[in-house]
């Protein structure tokens, strides 16, 4: 009887955390400290707001986070994409504090970070909290 007990705890708490992740998927975050970008990121800084997009290899939703952002930064006056492979790169996750992909930084010309968006964007609310940052 124990088993069966143990077995609906793992459960009810599988679920619960699976609800957690499903609610936390493409929010949108601001941070308020300033980060010292690593080269890699400051490399890919253009002028007008950057979304840098940091993926991995084998990341599935990576690729349609691709889609989404590639998409917004093409109809967007000073928007651009950028996407950047943190497979081989953990240093550089780990000192932008990012814990899964793709997670998405939206960084002005000056390395400034704007916001962030753990999972896939949606781009409606994405586009919206941009809008005071794009001229």
């Amino acid at each position: 009887m124990t088993g069966v007990w143990a077995l609906l705890g793992a459960l009810a708490v599988a679920g619960a955390i699976g609800v957690l992740l499903k609610v936390r998927e493409g929010r949108i975050s601001r941070r308020d400290d300033s980060l010292d970008l690593p080269a890699p990121v400051r490399d890919l800084l253009a002028p007008g707001v950057t979304l840098v997009q940091l993926s991995t290899t084998f990341c599935a939703p990576c690729r349609h986070a691709k889609v989404i952002l590639r998409d917004l930064a093409d109809r967007t006056d000073g928007l651009s994409h950028a996407e950047l492979d943190v497979t081989d790169l953990p240093d550089v996750a780990a000192q932008l504090g990012v814990m899964r992909t793709p997670t998405t930084l939206a960084l002005t010309a000056d390395g400034t970070e704007v916001l962030r968006v753990g999972g896939v964007p949606k781009r409606d609310t994405l586009l919206a909290a941009l809008q005071p940052h794009l001229s």
